[in-house]
Order: structure tokens, then C-alpha cells, then sequence
């Protein structure tokens, strides 16, 4: 599966869009949803297309590490929260966590409650992160892009 336009979109509402690149907080030049300029030459600006054609890149490695490791059918929407999910906590994360194993258990009433583990930063819990998490929590559930 893929990520749909829906979903892009609830990701892209999220993460933020920066059509101006940036550093990040240890330097890295980035654009767009998070995109990282690594070799490339940075422009003073980029258009839709490029900060989408980065986004969908960038997405694959998320959703090609649901792919690989759900073994439970999924519905478009709660391949979307957890697209949303992993682009933001990283396939590595998601590769080895609870929320994994208990959706690969079959207990898909689980996944929101497991999502809502994965608000902190720095060992804090960051107001921002609950509420994303409660958002794909409810995406997963009840297909609501909000």
C-alpha cells in the first residue's frame, strides 16, 4: 500500500510546510515536510511540486517499513495513521514497538492507545505530539482525516 492524497494531506497539516529551507536545530539544511537537502545544492526557494515530489520520497521509507513488518490486513485510513505515525517517529522505532506487536496480535482496538505512548521529546510530554497522536489514534479508529 501507499500513503493516499488524504493522507499526505493530514501529514502534511502535522509536520508543517516550508517552502524556504531552514537548519535545523543541529544545522541540517531542510524543506518542505521535513525533507533534508544532503548533497543537494539548496535553492532560496522550492515550489509545490518539489516539496511534494520530496514528501512522496520521503514516504517510502515509511510506508515501505509498514509494509514489510504489518502481517494484518489494514484499511486504507490506518495505513495512513500509520504512515503518519512513522514518518514522524522513524521506521526503526515503529520496527520494534509495542504498538507493532499488538497490531500484528490482531488487537486493532489497541493501536490509538499504543500511538498515545509516543508523545514525549527530551523525556517531557509535549502537548503537540498528544494531540498528533490522538489525531492518527482516531484516524486509525474511525477514518477521520480531521
Amino acid at each position: 500500500m501507499i500513503t493516499s492524497d488524504e493522507g499526505i494531506e493530514f501529514i502534511k497539516r502535522r509536520e508543517g510546510v516550508k517552502y524556504t529551507p531552514y537548519q535545523d536545530v543541529v544545522g541540517i539544511w531542510t524543506v518542505g515536510v521535513g525533507h533534508v537537502l544532503a548533497g543537494e545544492i539548496v535553492k532560496n526557494s522550492y515550489t509545490d511540486e518539489d516539496v511534494n515530489s520530496y514528501l512522496k520520497k520521503d514516504l517510502g521509507v515509511s510506508e515501505g517499513a509498514i509494509n514489510r513488518h504489518v502481517k494484518v490486513p489494514l484499511e486504507q485510513h490506518q495505513f495512513d495513521a500509520l504512515s503518519s505515525f512513522v514518518f514522524n517517529c522513524g521506521a526503526g522505532n515503529f520496527s520494534g514497538s509495542t504498538l507493532l506487536k499488538e497490531l500484528n496480535d490482531g488487537n486493532y482496538a489497541d493501536v490509538p492507545a499504543q500511538l498515545l505512548r509516543w508523545n514525549h521529546a527530551g523525556g517531557k510530554v509535549i502537548a503537540g505530539l498528544t494531540k498528533r497522536r490522538e489525531l492518527e489514534g482516531a484516524l486509525f479508529r474511525d477514518g477521520v482525516y480531521g
